[in-house]
């Protein structure tokens, strides 16, 4: 399962760069650049809750640990 967590980080973080690169930085808020806004942040979504299950993984593990 971390593994598979790492994977979904890496595949967010690529497609995070290449929605930016979609950019147009001289209309930002033209039509053109509304799907790469759409992108960036459903990538920085997945970026923040994969850290939240990692961090939320951890904490299970030391309360199990503590518990026996």
């Amino acid at each position: 399962m971390k593994k598979f967590i790492y994977i979904l980080l890496v595949l967010a973080v690529g497609l995070l760069i290449f929605n930016i690169t979609q950019l147009n930085f001289n209309d930002l808020f033209g039509e053109e650049s509304s799907g790469s806004f759409i992108g960036i942040l459903a990538s920085l979504c997945v970026i923040v809750l994969m850290f939240i299950l990692l961090v939320s993984r951890k904490i299970q593990h030391k309360v199990k640990d503590n518990s026996q």
